[in-house]
């Protein structure tokens, strides 16, 4: 049975002396917005939360290169495998319906049916598919409550690369960029009508309730090292109907976050929110 009821969230987390999200086009300094406030982009969190689903068993279609289970090179060969996907059949229009094969990946993949997925392969000759699947739950980008401090510092790397050893190379210089201290927020929704769609039911939205705390486990890297990223808080807002009892924009209002990561809640009549601690 797909999801019953309109579903909204947020989650407030801590980021103590790491590299939260770095933009590639800044020279990997953490992300901010034009008034200073840090951002994390939805993407980002997607990836977490993949990566969560994928380390608790789940089948996750998007895996990211450094965990990925099945040795697959890229998500072409991932979804037209006959042991890891659904074979090339699936993605062949003059064999398989696309609203077939697209009911086919929602059941196989966690990821699919909860984010959706645009399965756009190129064929042999001029027969290749293209199967946009909408998703039921949507996240925003995480920003801080207060702008960020962010300092850079200079590292230098004395070890050889190449050579015959018979030369010392020259120092290589770069920057290491991280965020002092600071909280942020995003918040999510999950949509039932769409769930219909993609058969996302009310176990996997306890499942993704399940990995929301434990966000960044096992996330830890020379820029984000284990222990600099934490969920503080978790709110859980469930709807008594699929179009739920009011909007999104109204509920998510409701929290107000302070710079210390302590929140208000200004409680709606008929809906409660379910406040879990972070692990």
């Amino acid at each position: 049975m797909s999801l019953e009821n309109k579903i909204d969230f947020a989650v407030i987390f801590s980021v103590k002396n790491a590299n939260p999200n770095g933009d590639p086009l800044n020279g990997n300094r953490p992300r901010t917005d034009y008034d200073g406030f840090g951002e994390i982009t939805d993407v980002c969190l997607k990836r977490k939360i993949r990566d969560r689903l994928q380390d608790g068993g789940h089948a996750i279609f998007v895996q990211s290169d450094e965990k990925k289970t099945d040795g697959m090179p890229s998500l072409k060969v991932r979804a037209e495998s006959s042991e890891h996907g659904l074979g090339k059949d699936a993605f062949n229009s003059k064999k398989t319906p696309p609203e077939k094969a697209g009911k086919l990946a929602c059941d196989k993949w966690l990821d699919v049916r909860t984010f959706g997925q645009l399965f756009a392969f190129k064929g042999e000759a001029k027969d290749g598919v293209s199967i946009p699947i909408r998703g039921p739950v949507s996240i925003h980008s995480a920003f801080s409550v207060e702008p960020v401090s962010i300092t850079s510092t200079q590292i230098t790397k004395s070890v050889s690369g190449e050579g015959d050893g018979t030369k010392k190379s020259s120092d290589t210089m770069g920057m290491k960029h991280r965020v002092d201290k600071a909280i942020y927020v995003t918040y999510g929704s999950m949509n039932p009508q769409l769930a219909e769609r993609t058969g996302f039911s009310n176990d996997d939205a306890e499942t993704i309730k399940g990995v929301l705390p434990r966000l960044f486990e096992g996330d830890a890297s020379s820029a984000r090292p284990e222990g600099s990223m934490a969920v503080e808080k978790v709110i859980w807002w469930q709807h008594n109907s699929k179009s739920g009892q009011y909007s999104s924009a109204k509920v998510h209002n409701t929290l107000s976050v302070n710079a210390d990561g302590s929140y208000n809640l200004n409680n709606l009549s008929c809906l409660e929110p379910e406040p879990i601690e972070g692990f």
